[in-house]
């Protein structure tokens, strides 16, 4: 009896290292595949660029999100240096067009986000677009995702441009967004705080942060609805407002 049992306890040693064996070869095999696919799925567009705000591009109908950096939103203001505050949000816009000027852009990235939009780093005649905003002090450099331009904000700080103008500190992007945000959802139909906006430039979605929000009403008579993520918003035909 007792080798019955030593000898059911040997096969099932055996057959436990066969299937770790199986399983860490399988691994190996589709581990590579999942890397290779990151790596060389890079996607590259060139043309003239549409501003959509201080970190969002649209090109032939592409929209482009600046990989690594965060601008103010176009509605958000920061400490002056002085009294009072200046349009942050809004200069930044006016940052971006100053850089591009008219001029072909072309953007490569290696990956999408949940709303579809290319992450990418743009050019302007070989000028990273993505280091000269983070530089001139109207963006951050967006660290919890990327430190690649890390250096160009410490330039920016200590060179006291752009949002760093002020010895106040400012309220990051993603800040804002999210207070914002959570304001809206208050009043929101079930917390779905985006208003899906039905005019002559089409069907408009603005988020808690678009300079036009507060002056936005829903009319869902008019097919006007809200929404509770820009996914939903996109896939229903809608469009985000655009800083131009």
């Amino acid at each position: 009896m007792g080798e019955i049992v030593l000898l059911r306890r040997a096969t099932l040693r055996v057959a436990f290292a066969l299937a770790c064996a199986l399983i860490a070869c399988l691994t190996l095999q589709i581990l590579p595949a999942k890397l290779k696919a990151r790596v060389s799925g890079t996607e590259a567009i060139s043309g003239a660029a549409r501003i959509i705000d201080g970190d969002t591009i649209e090109i032939k109908g592409e929209r482009i999100r600046l990989n690594g950096i965060d601008a103010p939103e176009t509605s958000q203001s920061c400490p002056s240096r002085w009294l009072g505050s200046w349009r942050c949000g809004d200069a930044a816009g006016h940052q971006l067009r100053k850089i591009i000027q008219m001029r072909t852009v072309t953007c490569e990235g290696h990956e999408r986000d949940s709303y579809g939009r290319l992450i990418g780093t743009c050019f302007v005649e070989g000028r990273d677009i993505n280091a000269e905003m983070v530089r001139a002090g109207y963006a951050w450099a967006f660290t919890k995702y990327s430190d690649v331009y890390a250096g160009e904000q410490r330039e920016a700080e200590a060179a006291k441009v752009g949002i760093w103008t002020a010895d106040k500190p400012v309220k990051p992007a993603w800040d804002y967004r999210k207070q914002r945000w959570q304001s809206a959802q208050q009043t929101a139909p079930a917390g779905c705080a985006i208003k899906g906006n039905i005019s002559h430039a089409g069907h408009i979605y603005h988020l808690p942060w678009s300079p036009w929000y507060d002056r936005v009403s829903i009319d869902t008579g008019r097919g006007e609805r809200w929404f509770c993520n820009e996914a939903e918003a996109i896939a229903a035909g809608w469009r985000a407002a655009r800083f131009e």
